[in-house]
């Protein structure tokens, strides 16, 4: 019998009586991170890292929940489960699941290279890995991610140069916190929207290093616009939050510009190609580091990822869940054209 199934409420591991990251309320959820497509209202518990919690409160509202820190383990009905680095967005984990001899490791959303806001991706070895594949196709390979801050400085200065603003849509919880602490704070002032700053806030709470920000209201003379970097979540995009900027150029901070096409459909002036998803050769690596006789594929290109795997002589198949494309949809759920 599997450790870990797939149900109408999520994956649950019965043995344990618990769901991890449940798409319909449960007794007991137990939560990879606090993206809205992983992380639902009116379950009557939630279990997660310490340093989700303050989201998922802000979130979810006064909700009641238990926390434990990374490599802590939690025993129910004598399964033992713990939270291990996943490298996606503050307090993001993989759950491991260990009974009986066997072991599984459900891996939320991750990303194997280190951002510096969030602990580095923790390789588990595992009997059974539950994968993500948002990006599960070979055209996905990342630039390192110093060629992409440089990219947008780079940017930044020619607008600045021409006298324009410099506005940055970015997913508010995770990656508009990436661009905050890689880009050069020196280049002028950097103002957040206040979804994004309602965020900064909690992660300087839980002690991660952040350049200096504002709102936009906290700008006295115009003209200091046309030197700002400016970050808003995408739902911001075309909406009259804008116009107090004047001139400027716009760009999208997602791992879905590396598809051009993708760019032009929203009427960008650039698109940087930064996700908090692994690409094809993360995944991969990933799944060879677990050393998993099994795997199942979760959302994204699941199809295309599990026929490799199969043709590489893996146990491999598709788990359908109801996770979507947190970056793209604002507040989570499926994202149109795919976008992270």
């Amino acid at each position: 019998m599997d450790l870990i199934v797939s149900t109408d409420r999520g994956l649950y591991c019965a043995a344990g009586d618990f769901h991890i990251d449940p798409w319909r309320p449960v007794e007991r959820a137990v939560i990879t991170h606090a993206h809205s497509d992983h992380a639902r209202s009116g379950s009557e518990v939630y279990v997660c890292h310490r340093d989700t919690a303050p989201i998922l409160r802000k979130r979810l509202g006064d909700v009641a929940i238990e926390t434990a820190v990374y490599g802590e383990i939690l025993t129910r009905n004598g399964v033992e489960l713990s939270f291990h680095p996943a490298g996606h967005v503050l307090g993001s984990a993989q759950i491991r699941v260990a009974s009986k001899g066997e072991t599984w490791v459900a891996s939320g959303d991750y990303k194997l290279e280190s951002d510096g806001v969030s602990p580095a991706f923790e390789p588990l070895r595992c009997h059974a890995f539950i994968t993500e594949s948002t990006f599960g196709l070979p055209i996905y390979r990342w630039r390192p991610q110093a060629e992409i801050f440089a990219a947008i400085d780079l940017w930044r200065r020619e607008n600045i140069a021409a006298g324009r603003a410099s506005i940055v849509f970015a997913y508010s919880l995770g990656k508009a916190q990436r661009v905050l602490a890689q880009v050069d704070p020196g280049l002028g002032p950097i103002v957040c929207h206040g979804a994004i700053e309602a965020i900064n806030a909690l992660y300087r709470a839980a002690g991660i290093d952040l350049p200096p920000t504002r709102l936009a209201t906290e700008i006295d003379d115009r003209r200091d616009f046309s030197r700002a970097l400016i970050l808003a979540p995408p739902s911001a995009a075309a909406s009259p939050w804008l116009k107090r900027f004047g001139d400027y150029s716009d760009a999208l901070a997602s791992g879905w510009m590396q598809v051009r096409g993708n760019r032009r459909r929203r009427g960008l002036d650039r698109g940087f190609a930064l996700s908090d998803h692994a690409d094809w050769p993360g995944l991969i690596a990933a799944i060879e580091a677990t050393g998993a006789e099994r795997i199942l594929v979760t959302h994204g290109s699941s199809g295309a990822l599990t026929r490799y795997l199969l043709e590489k002589g893996l146990d491999a198949r598709a788990l359908e869940t109801a996770y979507g494309d947190e970056e793209d949809a604002g507040e989570g759920g499926a994202a149109p054209e795919g976008e992270a």
